[in-house]
């Protein structure tokens, strides 16, 4: 299993993002969570299989919705072992 913390910037905020990201991630089987953040950007922690992890990178970056993804700021951490998908 492996955890990805993710800092998601552009318009994702006040546009469905972290829903849209919440549902991509468990119809993919990961855990973790969305949150905004104070400076308009999205922290995401996905957890679980790492192809399903970059399904879940590659959904962002297209933008879902009317989300305008510019960039993503991957890490790698230690797993949490999160129960579910969660929007902070």
């Amino acid at each position: 299993m492996k955890c990805t913390h993710l800092i998601v910037s552009g318009r994702v905020q006040g546009v469905f993002f972290r829903d849209n990201t919440r549902r991509k991630a468990k119809e993919l089987g990961l855990t973790g969570y969305a949150k905004n953040l104070e400076n308009g950007n999205v922290e995401v922690v996905a957890e679980g299989n790492e192809e399903k992890i970059k399904e879940l990178i590659e959904f962002m970056r297209e933008s879902p919705g009317v989300a305008k993804v510019k960039g993503i700021e991957i890490k790698h951490k230690e797993p949490e072992n999160f129960k579910n998908f969660e929007i902070l």
